[in-house]
């Protein structure tokens, strides 16, 4: 066995692999660039080396620094995790001239199932069934108008050495495909070195499912069941699961065959994953192959129990697998989501900056309940520009998938984060929606329900009235700390009365509030001005928490707690609500108070995220429709194209191609 590995990668998956590597007592090499100095994996591995310059293209893309860093640490081996170098057949070349393993599958299967082209030709000759579509060069934007009208619309148009989302467009017309065609090279250009792209159809209302395959270096491949990866976001996974709620176990046993039988023939010696498009129908056709460890390999790792970063360091060391196809069994349930730096209610654009705190839930192994959570960033921080907006892989495992999903949906709610936006409020969403918790998926689910993007909801009913009860206990609990405090003027420590106003955005909620033994209880009030039956809450939360935990009625929550003038903003299940708690006299003032609007903008065009300028597509003067494109915009490896939202003449250009922006950025003004 190895003892000393390089980890040729950063953040989340770098410390994965320390903390498997730590375990079966091999020391680890870190690398690192200028954005990364103070990085967690930097700190958590043995020994770090420097690489160079915060862009990936000139340190962790760079082959050679990689190489030399082997040499100066007498690393044996390298795990090159997810992405940047990890799909490259060049990369285990040098690594075997240099006399350095690599733990991955060897050059000749990344050569032909890494390249989407060449995979997909693979598949065919294996007799695997592949989606209709073109796998030879695309000369230009007409070629691919041609190529689409021949397969028809609507079609996919893909990275041929892509994956994570990155250089992926669909189009349902020409024009849709002119414009993708040019925006997906690109993408693929910056995001893989590589700007070859392939033309496929695309199955509507279809599930991503993959089989994740483990084989060795003696010729053995097994398949360790699937993950149900539908709910996808402009192509990119947001959460996962394992087994799907889709597959019986005859499609599973197809499915994993094929996957098996693929791997063979290109005799396929390490973890990958065979992506497969499945119809509602069960029917399903071979996609690509990931030839590396996937992100969301942790729901496969729960449900089997098996650790695959330690199988592909055992197999690359030479150890036949220790398991066999009818020794693997899937237990449970386990769900992943997928927190990253960005703006739900902005349209999910990127989120850059310092994490002020982050508090994630924590990891535990209770009553069958697993929460397990995949990070590479600590408290204090930063987010940076330069790389994927991933912040943590939150991983819950139970007996069944509704236990496993009630387990995220808690953990969600306790995930605190302050300094940078974040997604959590739309995982939260998703995981109570009726739909997602019924399993009814598809590809289309996030574009199906939310039609008009991610926006701030109101609370009713029963979630209005747990969040307004919570905002009176916690206010409830600050007024008893305040009654303690010493040298108050006499007659001062009296209890408050028991009726308070509550506003949920200016929906004020009236009710009493009082304390019974360890819990409190609320009554709220009717119109008539009768009190409804009590509700107890029980809470051991304490002033400064920044997470609520606690029981109403005996139902088990948790509500990320901010303090607000006069109130706190509680996040919970995808509401984040200022809530704000008055006394009568104290509301009866507040109901006077004039209510603030914000200032109109409508005439400037502001960048969304921080980014890099790629384009201005107008001039000064220049008369614009709705829906033209005006600029674009590349943040952490994605271009987003900025559009006219009505007609208008362009008065004055701000933004230069090439200019790094902050956001809210003036770009250009309208007349």
């Amino acid at each position: 066995m190895f003892k000393r590995i390089l980890i040729a990668n950063r953040g989340e998956i770098a410390c994965r692999i320390i903390k498997t590597a730590r375990r079966m007592g091999i020391e680890t090499v870190a690398v690192y660039s200028e954005a990364d100095r103070d990085a967690l994996h930097v700190e958590m591995a043995d020994d770090a080396v420097f690489i160079g310059p915060p862009a990936a293209a000139e340190s962790y893309l760079l082959i050679d620094k990689i190489v030399e860093a082997c040499r100066e640490t007498g690393a044996e081996a390298v795990h090159p995790g997810y992405g940047f170098l990890s799909e490259r057949e060049a990369f285990p070349r040098a690594l075997a001239k240099a006399g350095i393993v690599f733990i991955g599958p060897n050059p000749g299967a990344i050569a032909a199932m890494g390249d989407k082209i060449e995979s997909k030709k693979a598949a065919a000759n294996a007799k695997v069934s592949t989606v209709p579509g073109h796998l030879g060069v695309i000369e230009d934007d007409k070629h691919a108008v041609k190529i689409a009208d021949q397969i028809g619309y609507p079609v996919m148009i893909k990275a041929s050495a892509g994956g994570g989302g990155k250089g992926m467009r669909i189009a349902h017309s020409k024009a849709e495909v002119a414009e993708g065609f040019g925006l997906a090279k690109a993408e693929a250009k910056a995001s893989f070195g590589d700007d070859r792209v392939f033309i496929e159809k695309f199955i509507v209302n279809p599930r991503h499912i993959e089989i994740q395959v483990l084989g060795d270096k003696h010729g053995n491949v097994i398949y360790l069941g699937e993950r149900e990866c539908s709910i996808q976001r402009r192509n990119q996974k947001v959460i996962e699961e394992a087994p799907s709620p889709l597959l019986d176990e005859s499609t599973r046993r197809k499915m994993g065959e094929q996957a098996v039988a693929l791997a063979k023939a290109v005799n396929y010696d390490s973890a990958g994953t065979v992506e497969f498009v499945a119809g509602q129908d069960k029917s399903f056709y071979f996609l690509e192959m990931n030839t590396r460890l996937q992100v969301e390999h942790p729901v496969t790792e729960l449900v089997t129990g098996i650790d695959l970063v330690e199988q592909m360091i055992r197999v690359a060391a030479g150890e036949k697998l220790a398991l066999s196809q009818k020794d693997v069994t899937l237990t449970g349930w386990a769900v992943e989501s997928r927190l990253y730096a960005e703006d739900p209610f902005r349209n999910f654009l990127p989120s850059i900056g310092r994490l002020v705190k982050y508090r994630p839930p924590a990891e535990s192994e209770t009553d069958g309940v697993t929460v397990r959570n995949d990070t590479g960033v600590q408290e204090g921080g930063e987010i940076s520009i330069y790389y994927d907006p991933m912040i943590a892989k939150l991983v819950t495992h139970a007996p069944s998938r509704a236990a496993a999903i009630e387990a995220q949906s808690t953990a969600l709610d306790s995930f605190y984060i302050d300094g940078i936006r974040h997604n959590i409020p739309f995982l939260s969403t998703l995981m109570n929606h009726p739909r997602w918790r019924e399993g009814r998926l598809s590809t289309g689910f996030i574009a199906e329900e939310f039609p008009r993007g991610f926006v701030s909801r109101v609370p009713e009913g029963e979630i209005a009235r747990r969040l307004a009860s919570v905002a009176a206990a916690i206010d409830h609990v600050l007024g008893e700390r305040k009654r303690q405090i010493s040298g108050q003027m006499i007659g001062r420590l009296v209890q408050r009365e028991r009726r308070r106003a509550v506003w949920l955005d200016r929906e004020e909620v009236p009710l009493e509030i009082a304390r019974e033994a360890d819990d409190l209880v609320v009554h709220f009030v009717d119109a008539d001005g009768t009190t409804g039956h009590p509700h107890h809450l029980a809470s051991s939360w304490k002033p400064g928490d920044p997470v609520w935990h606690g029981k109403i009625d005996g139902l088990e929550i948790a509500l990320q707690v901010r303090p607000v003038p006069n109130g706190f903003r509680l996040s919970h299940q995808g509401f984040d609500v200022a809530i704000q708690v008055f006394t009568e006299i104290e509301a009866s003032a507040a109901r006077l108070m004039p209510v603030t609007t914000a200032v109109d903008s409508g005439k400037k065009l502001l960048c969304p995220m921080p980014g890099l300028v790629i384009s201005i597509a107008v001039s000064e003067g220049q008369e614009v429709k709705a829906g033209e494109t005006l600029a674009v915009i590349e943040a952490m490896k994605m271009q987003n194209v900025l559009r006219a939202e009505q007609d208008g003449t362009v008065k004055k250009i701000y933004a230069t191609a090439g200019a790094t922006l902050a956001v809210d950025a003036l770009i250009l003004e309208f007349t």
